[in-house]
């Protein structure tokens, strides 16, 4: 007999945001925990919104299937702007988005629960669509992991075995600008603005601390100019020269650059709520959080290739900083929200051959 209180279990992914992306879907008897059907697929090049989607209209189809009569049905999912939008608390503005929403609210039965989870929550239904965007894409399938208990990763974070040395990043956030002083956003897209005095000192003393480690094999840095002029600090007392890495720029905060929390939250207070609320919502104009994430990883991806086993320096800002951290913690994106990193500050983080990571040192204030 169908079961009558049903669970669907919704996920998408894109690894490069548009990129090769997929969506895994299951659905789940409430009372037993037991799958009832479930159902991957890989659908190409697609942003993670629209491939967050398509596993939704799967969990739906899964469910029209095996549950039509089901009279209590919940969809949970960790795409906070998919939840809402379906619940009709946000609108749906983007074009690509309008079309795969009618048809979600098609196939939807009147009275779903839609329930936001953290992505840790909804484990069954992303490794349903890594496995098949594993496949896709040539890479290894993952082991399969018990419904509902998420496997550890093969190399414990902060625990390696004798793999050699790491490749260390010291994350050094630029020194102090205007912007900072009146804590506006600043970001890629706007100013582009300098290191006051008070940065350039802040710069001299990171140089030296670096200086004195003795280990630095490389020094990279953002393209914009406040984390340049902090670099060419580095390079010199290093004896090195500084090397421009696209991927440690700054978000692009679109419309927000140069204003104020305060003055956001006056003129744009929907989109503020938005991005608050989920790091798939972008400033109006701007970059995501989720997009960042991707760009950021991507660029850790070459340093590691191309510096293995050495000490390099990148100076970046403070996004980014914390996305590479959330990323050698395997924690959410959304914990940048729980972060502060002080300008002129190091952050250490070492990345072994296998994957595995360790957090060494975080917002280090030198000569404090």
């Amino acid at each position: 007999m169908p079961p009558t209180r049903v669970i669907i279990e919704a996920d998408g992914g894109s690894r490069g945001n548009p990129g090769p992306a997929a969506y895994g879907a299951a659905l789940r008897d409430a009372d037993t925990g037991q799958i009832i059907a479930e159902r991957a697929e890989a659908i190409g090049v697609a942003t993670n919104n629209v491939a967050e989607y398509r596993g939704l209209i799967a969990g739906l189809e899964l469910l029209r299937e095996h549950a039509p009569d089901a009279t209590e049905v919940e969809v949970r999912m960790d795409s906070k702007l998919v939840v809402e939008q379906m619940a009709g608390r946000w609108k749906v503005k983007h074009p690509d988005m309008r079309p795969l929403a009618i048809e979600a609210n098609r196939l939807a039965p009147f009275g779903v629960t839609w329930t936001w989870v953290p992505r840790a929550e909804n484990t069954h239904a992303d490794r349903l669509l890594n496995d098949v965007l594993d496949e896709a894409t040539g890479r290894p399938t993952k082991k399969p992991r018990r419904t509902g208990i998420a496997e550890a990763p093969a190399q414990p974070v902060g625990y390696a075995s004798d793999l050699g040395e790491p490749t260390r990043l010291i994350l050094l956030r630029h020194g102090r600008t205007e912007h900072t002083v009146d804590r506006r956003f600043s970001g890629s897209g706007g100013a582009d603005p300098s290191l006051d005095d008070t940065g350039r000192a802040q710069a001299a003393v990171a140089a030296d601390w670096l200086k004195s480690r003795g280990d630095v094999a490389a020094v990279l840095t953002s393209p914009l100019a406040r984390a340049r002029e902090t670099a060419q600090a580095v390079a010199d007392a290093v004896g090195l020269a500084a090397e421009t890495e696209d991927g440690l720029r700054e978000t692009d905060f679109g419309a927000w650059e140069g204003h104020t929390f305060a003055e956001v939250q006056q003129q744009w207070p929907d989109q503020l709520d938005a991005w608050l609320a989920s790091t798939a919502a972008a400033p109006p104009e701007g970059e995501s959080f989720d997009d960042v994430a991707a760009r950021v990883r991507r660029a850790r991806d070459r340093v590691v290739r191309l510096h293995p086993g050495r000490t390099v320096v990148a100076v970046t800002h403070v996004t980014p900083i914390k996305l590479l951290v959330c990323a050698a913690l395997q924690a959410p994106v959304s914990s940048v929200f729980r972060m502060e990193v002080a300008v002129g500050s190091l952050s250490i983080l070492e990345w072994y051959a296998d994957g595995g990571t360790s957090l060494r040192a975080f917002s280090l204030q030198p000569g404090s």
